[in-house]
């Protein structure tokens, strides 16, 4: 299982990577993650600008969401067919 980092952590560690005297993994250690992903993140950083940590969580986020209304159609179109298959297909309460 892969840990998720918010982005203002990302950006953190990436600056503190840019400003400081220790070693990359030196840095990777203090904050827990691999010198790999630090170096990740710094090209990142370095390839897109301020943007660079944006899409991660708003596209997890969104595609969360997505998932959710998703089921919860499915769950309603359950829903209607049971009531359809109770009631009859007209709908009348009556019908036999």
């Amino acid at each position: 299982m892969s840990k998720t980092y918010s982005p203002e952590f990302k950006l953190q560690v990436v600056l503190e990577a840019l400003q400081s005297d220790r070693t990359d993994a030196e840095i990777a250690r203090a904050y827990d993650v691999h010198p790999v992903t630090l170096s990740n993140w710094r090209k990142k950083l370095k390839d897109n600008g301020a943007k660079a940590f944006d899409g991660d969580n708003e596209l997890k986020e969104k595609e969360k969401k997505i998932a959710n209304l998703e089921r919860m159609v499915g769950q309603k179109e359950v829903e209607i067919a049971l009531l359809k298959n109770f009631l009859g297909e007209d709908g009348d309460l009556r019908s036999p």
